[in-house]
């Protein structure tokens, strides 16, 4: 919520930049008070944070909260002394941003993604290290608020995504102002006069890259710490995530656990999703699977990126032959009204059965049409399911019927609506 809500904010910005794609209009929108908007975000967070979770224990008689450091014990768990017998317990203690290994990085004033939403004062220019979801939204929403930004990566823009989808919003990020240097490594960081250098180097050369601020996106880190997992026989991954099977068992028998602390799927969503099970499992059984599938995943930039599913490497790798359709959004007629072709569908199908196993949305727009394709991969749909639904004109989730059949059609040449 906090970044999404800032997110909308510059995205107003650029819209009104953006307005003389249509001819006739001309439009004008002006940053005047960072801080209002700032602040404004914190307001909502605070009402939502009182209304969806405080203010919702007290309505459920058999919950009692107690606050404060805790660890696990024989037998139950040990909250700040006091210690609360349990036969089962759940551990969701979420995640923190991760803090990559660059030397001089402990001497260096960075910002994370959680302090850097709350920045009163926007610097002149900002260094963003790491190229993933997190990385790629906040980078686009400083700059649009007039922050001159520069994103470094040690792979690409959005490594988990289709290359395609990458390379694509690369480019955009560019035509932006953005500056977007991949395939570096990281030497050094330093605190300078006016700011920070961070040292890179690509192709065997060494430069530096200057800036006001540095802000860290490279990833999350479970919080762990001071729980008694290795006293307990818990054992936790080599990205120090707590180890479940798909129960949310951990390897201690009794105890579960949920969200980020498990370091996969770092997403609300899955988190509540895994919590649930966990909590039903617990008491009832374990009887219920997580299963992932066909999870959605959203990064908020502008075009979106949407995905449900395997990418195409993926489902090659777990041994499918593959059948792929890719289409422009310039064959989308909704794209086509609103003046903006930026970005692409990409579907992945089994190429024996036809069953749809991913597809990948890069789209103004996207991020609402993503759970279109989530459930036609989860009801193990095929391509002709998809091409022979009846989509609504004009949207952009009938770019999912076009993809469809671009299998074995050329989209270019059918009439609107026609299949």
């Amino acid at each position: 919520m906090p970044s999404k809500t800032l997110i909308r904010a510059a995205e107003t910005l650029h819209n009104a930049r953006a307005a003389a794609r249509f001819a006739g209009i001309t439009a004008q929108a002006e940053l005047t008070d960072w801080r209002g908007t700032v602040r404004q975000k914190n307001s909502l967070v605070t009402e939502l944070r009182q209304a969806k979770y405080i203010d919702l224990l007290p309505a459920y008689n058999g919950i009692a909260y107690r606050e404060g450091p805790a660890h696990l014990v024989e037998g139950g768990v040990e909250v700040d002394g006091t210690r609360i017998p349990a036969g089962k317990i759940i551990v969701a203690t979420g995640a923190r941003p991760a803090v990559p290994a660059i030397p001089g990085i402990d001497a260096v004033p960075y910002l994370t993604s959680t302090t850097a939403l709350d920045l009163e004062e926007l610097p002149r220019s900002l260094l963003v290290i790491g190229g993933g979801y997190i990385g790629a939204e906040l980078a686009q929403m400083f700059a649009r608020a007039g922050v001159k930004v520069t994103l470094v990566c040690r792979s690409r823009l959005l490594p988990e995504a289709e290359p395609e989808i990458g390379a694509a919003l690369t480019g955009y990020f560019e035509e932006e102002g953005i500056t977007v240097v991949s395939g570096i490594a990281y030497r050094a960081i330093r605190k300078t006069e006016n700011g920070v250098a961070l040292t890179v180097a690509r192709d065997r050369q060494d430069g530096a890259i200057h800036a006001d601020q540095v802000l860290i996106t490279t990833g999350r880190t479970p919080n762990i710490e001071g729980l008694g997992l290795a006293a307990h026989g818990i054992a936790v991954s080599p990205k120090g995530g707590i180890v479940v099977d798909d129960r949310m068992r951990t390897t201690r028998a009794g105890v579960y656990a949920a969200g980020d602390v498990t370091g996969r799927d770092q997403f609300v969503y899955m988190a509540a999703y895994g919590a649930k099970l966990a909590a039903k499992n617990a008491l009832n059984g374990d009887s219920l699977r997580y299963d992932n599938s066909a999870m959605p995943a959203v990064v908020f930039t502008d075009p979106q990126v949407a995905s449900a599913g395997l990418t195409e490497a993926g489902a090659r790798a777990a041994g499918h032959a593959v059948r792929v359709s890719t289409i422009g959004l310039d064959q989308v007629p909704r794209a086509l009204a609103a003046r903006d072709t930026r970005g692409l569908i990409k579907l992945v199908a089994d190429a024996g059965s036809g069953r749809l196993l991913g597809a990948h949305i890069l789209a103004p727009e996207g991020a609402d049409s993503i759970q279109t394709a989530a459930l036609a991969i989860k009801q193990c749909l095929t391509i002709d399911d998809l091409a022979d639904t009846i989509f609504p004109y004009l949207t952009t989730v009938e770019g999912l019927k076009l993809a469809a059949l671009s299998f074995g059609k050329d989209v270019a040449k059918l009439s609107c609506c026609a299949g």
